[in-house]
Protein backbone atom coordinates (compact mmCIF):
# COMPACT_ATOMS: atom_id res chain seq x y z
CA UNK A 1 0.00 0.00 0.00
CA UNK A 2 1.20 3.59 -1.10
CA UNK A 3 0.79 6.55 0.49
CA UNK A 4 -0.89 7.68 -2.38
CA UNK A 5 -4.17 5.62 -0.90
CA UNK A 6 -4.41 7.81 1.90
CA UNK A 7 -6.91 10.58 2.28
CA UNK A 8 -5.17 14.43 2.38
CA UNK A 9 -5.95 14.84 6.38
CA UNK A 10 -3.84 11.58 6.47
CA UNK A 11 -1.13 12.32 4.44
CA UNK A 12 -0.84 15.83 6.25
CA UNK A 13 -0.90 13.97 9.65
CA UNK A 14 1.56 12.06 8.77
CA UNK A 15 4.32 14.18 7.31
CA UNK A 16 3.49 16.56 10.41
CA UNK A 17 4.86 13.66 12.85
CA UNK A 18 7.63 12.81 10.59
CA UNK A 19 8.85 16.54 10.48
CA UNK A 20 8.27 16.96 14.13
CA UNK A 21 11.01 13.84 14.80
CA UNK A 22 12.76 14.92 12.62
CA UNK A 23 13.00 18.33 14.36
CA UNK A 24 12.42 17.77 18.10
CA UNK A 25 13.73 14.04 18.01
CA UNK A 26 10.52 13.27 20.22
CA UNK A 27 7.11 12.37 19.28
CA UNK A 28 4.26 14.99 18.84
CA UNK A 29 1.50 14.43 21.58
CA UNK A 30 -1.89 14.21 19.58
CA UNK A 31 -2.90 18.14 20.49
CA UNK A 32 0.54 18.72 19.00
CA UNK A 33 -0.82 16.97 15.86
CA UNK A 34 -3.94 18.59 15.99
CA UNK A 35 -2.36 21.91 16.37
CA UNK A 36 -0.03 21.41 13.07
CA UNK A 37 -2.34 20.05 10.81
CA UNK A 38 -4.92 22.90 11.84
CA UNK A 39 -7.10 20.62 13.73
CA UNK A 40 -9.47 21.58 16.57
CA UNK A 41 -10.45 17.55 17.58
CA UNK A 42 -8.06 15.48 19.24
CA UNK A 43 -10.29 12.80 19.11
CA UNK A 44 -10.27 13.02 15.15
CA UNK A 45 -6.66 13.05 15.32
CA UNK A 46 -6.18 9.95 17.10
CA UNK A 47 -8.56 8.38 14.63
CA UNK A 48 -6.10 9.52 11.53
CA UNK A 49 -2.95 8.09 14.08
CA UNK A 50 -5.02 4.98 14.05
CA UNK A 51 -5.58 4.47 10.46
CA UNK A 52 -1.73 5.17 9.92
CA UNK A 53 -0.39 2.64 12.19
CA UNK A 54 -3.34 -0.08 10.78
CA UNK A 55 -2.38 0.51 6.99
CA UNK A 56 1.70 0.55 8.25
CA UNK A 57 2.54 3.80 8.06
CA UNK A 58 3.10 3.94 12.21
CA UNK A 59 3.94 1.81 14.57
CA UNK A 60 5.17 2.35 18.10
CA UNK A 61 8.26 2.39 20.22
CA UNK A 62 7.65 -0.19 22.86
CA UNK A 63 9.55 1.70 25.98
CA UNK A 64 8.19 3.62 28.87
CA UNK A 65 6.49 6.39 26.43
CA UNK A 66 5.05 3.68 23.57
CA UNK A 67 6.05 6.75 21.14
CA UNK A 68 4.65 6.93 18.04
CA UNK A 69 7.76 6.15 14.89
CA UNK A 70 7.38 6.68 11.43
CA UNK A 71 8.01 3.28 9.36
CA UNK A 72 10.60 3.22 6.65
CA UNK A 73 9.77 3.62 3.10
CA UNK A 74 7.06 4.22 0.61
CA UNK A 75 5.83 0.50 1.11
CA UNK A 76 3.25 -0.20 4.23
CA UNK A 77 2.49 -3.58 5.17
CA UNK A 78 -1.24 -4.21 4.85
CA UNK A 79 -3.05 -4.36 7.76
CA UNK A 80 -3.25 -7.61 9.95
CA UNK A 81 -0.58 -9.20 7.46
CA UNK A 82 2.60 -9.73 9.45
CA UNK A 83 5.62 -12.38 8.71
CA UNK A 84 4.38 -16.12 9.41
CA UNK A 85 6.32 -17.34 12.54
CA UNK A 86 7.37 -14.10 14.20
CA UNK A 87 4.31 -14.19 16.98
CA UNK A 88 4.81 -15.48 20.08
CA UNK A 89 1.66 -17.01 22.58
CA UNK A 90 1.42 -14.47 25.96
CA UNK A 91 -0.70 -15.13 28.90
CA UNK A 92 -3.79 -12.41 29.01
CA UNK A 93 -4.68 -12.08 32.18
CA UNK A 94 -7.71 -10.07 32.09
CA UNK A 95 -8.50 -6.49 32.60
CA UNK A 96 -6.66 -3.70 33.85
CA UNK A 97 -9.69 -2.27 35.89
CA UNK A 98 -10.44 -1.09 39.37
CA UNK A 99 -12.19 -4.02 42.04
CA UNK A 100 -9.58 -7.25 41.23
CA UNK A 101 -6.43 -8.10 41.02
CA UNK A 102 -4.50 -10.02 38.17
CA UNK A 103 -6.27 -13.21 37.54
CA UNK A 104 -3.15 -16.36 38.13
CA UNK A 105 -1.39 -17.57 34.56
CA UNK A 106 -3.05 -20.79 35.55
CA UNK A 107 -6.16 -19.71 34.39
CA UNK A 108 -4.95 -16.93 31.73
CA UNK A 109 -5.43 -17.27 27.94
CA UNK A 110 -2.75 -17.68 25.26
CA UNK A 111 -2.87 -14.85 23.00
CA UNK A 112 -0.56 -14.10 19.92
CA UNK A 113 1.52 -11.03 20.29
CA UNK A 114 3.60 -10.02 17.23
CA UNK A 115 7.75 -10.01 17.65
CA UNK A 116 7.59 -6.22 17.01
CA UNK A 117 6.42 -5.88 20.53
CA UNK A 118 7.39 -8.99 22.02
CA UNK A 119 11.84 -8.85 20.68
CA UNK A 120 12.18 -12.06 22.67
CA UNK A 121 11.64 -10.45 26.34
CA UNK A 122 11.03 -12.51 29.02
CA UNK A 123 8.17 -12.74 32.09
CA UNK A 124 5.48 -10.89 29.47
CA UNK A 125 1.73 -10.93 29.92
CA UNK A 126 -1.51 -9.26 28.15
CA UNK A 127 -3.94 -7.35 29.41
CA UNK A 128 -6.94 -4.95 28.21
CA UNK A 129 -6.78 -1.60 29.30
CA UNK A 130 -10.78 -0.50 30.86
CA UNK A 131 -11.26 3.12 31.01
CA UNK A 132 -9.62 6.35 29.29
CA UNK A 133 -6.62 7.63 32.15
CA UNK A 134 -3.83 7.67 29.64
CA UNK A 135 -5.53 8.68 26.33
CA UNK A 136 -2.71 11.66 25.84
CA UNK A 137 -0.44 8.38 25.55
CA UNK A 138 -2.55 7.13 22.90
CA UNK A 139 -3.61 3.93 24.71
CA UNK A 140 -7.44 3.50 25.09
CA UNK A 141 -10.38 1.85 26.66
CA UNK A 142 -10.54 -1.70 25.30
CA UNK A 143 -6.70 -1.79 24.03
CA UNK A 144 -4.45 -4.75 24.60
CA UNK A 145 -1.59 -3.86 26.34
CA UNK A 146 2.09 -5.91 26.89
CA UNK A 147 4.14 -5.77 30.09
CA UNK A 148 6.95 -7.41 31.39
CA UNK A 149 7.67 -7.70 34.94
CA UNK A 150 10.80 -6.26 36.47
CA UNK A 151 12.91 -6.53 39.63
CA UNK A 152 12.90 -2.47 39.28
CA UNK A 153 11.11 0.25 37.62
CA UNK A 154 12.53 4.31 37.12
CA UNK A 155 10.27 7.05 37.06
CA UNK A 156 8.36 7.94 33.70
CA UNK A 157 8.35 4.31 33.18
CA UNK A 158 4.28 3.21 32.37
CA UNK A 159 3.44 0.44 34.86
CA UNK A 160 0.33 -1.86 35.55
CA UNK A 161 -0.08 -1.01 39.41
CA UNK A 162 -2.02 -3.15 41.91
CA UNK A 163 -3.19 -0.53 44.78
CA UNK A 164 -4.10 -1.68 48.66
CA UNK A 165 -4.15 -5.49 47.19
CA UNK A 166 -7.42 -4.57 45.14
CA UNK A 167 -6.93 -2.31 42.20
CA UNK A 168 -5.37 -2.27 39.40
CA UNK A 169 -4.53 -0.12 37.12
CA UNK A 170 -2.45 1.82 34.01
CA UNK A 171 -0.20 5.13 35.00
CA UNK A 172 3.13 6.77 34.86
CA UNK A 173 4.96 5.81 37.86
CA UNK A 174 7.29 8.76 39.62
CA UNK A 175 8.99 8.21 43.35
CA UNK A 176 9.71 10.80 45.41
CA UNK A 177 10.49 11.49 49.49
CA UNK A 178 6.94 12.16 49.75
CA UNK A 179 5.64 8.40 48.04
CA UNK A 180 4.97 6.66 45.37
CA UNK A 181 3.14 9.20 42.37
CA UNK A 182 0.80 7.38 40.12
CA UNK A 183 0.25 9.95 37.19
CA UNK A 184 -2.77 9.91 34.57
CA UNK A 185 -2.27 11.31 30.68
CA UNK A 186 -5.57 12.42 30.85
CA UNK A 187 -6.32 16.46 30.77
CA UNK A 188 -9.49 15.91 33.05
CA UNK A 189 -7.35 14.10 35.50
CA UNK A 190 -4.81 14.29 38.17
CA UNK A 191 -2.22 12.31 39.85
CA UNK A 192 -2.34 10.61 43.38
CA UNK A 193 0.02 9.85 45.58
CA UNK A 194 0.16 6.74 47.84
CA UNK A 195 2.50 5.31 50.48
CA UNK A 196 5.17 2.87 48.99
CA UNK A 197 3.55 -0.27 50.79
CA UNK A 198 0.17 0.57 49.14
CA UNK A 199 2.03 0.32 45.85
CA UNK A 200 2.67 -3.44 44.20
CA UNK A 201 4.05 -2.94 40.99
CA UNK A 202 2.58 -5.56 38.53
CA UNK A 203 4.82 -5.05 35.43
CA UNK A 204 6.40 -2.50 32.72
CA UNK A 205 4.35 -1.73 29.68
CA UNK A 206 6.54 -2.52 26.29
CA UNK A 207 3.68 -2.33 24.02
CA UNK A 208 0.32 -1.55 22.97
CA UNK A 209 -1.85 -3.63 20.15
CA UNK A 210 -5.09 -1.81 19.26
CA UNK A 211 -8.29 -3.13 19.64
CA UNK A 212 -10.24 -4.11 16.71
Amino acid sequence: MKSSNLTKRQLAVLQFIRTFLQEEARSPTLKEIADGVGSSAVSTIHKHVQHLTEKGFLDRSHGSGNNIVVVDGEEAAPAGVRPQGLGRMLPFCGDVAAGTPLIPETRAIPLEVPVAIHRDRDDLFVLRVRGDSMVEDSILDGDLVVLQRRGDYKNGDRVVVLIDGEDVTLKEFRRDTGGVWLIPHNPNLGPKCYAPDRILIQGLLVGVMRSC
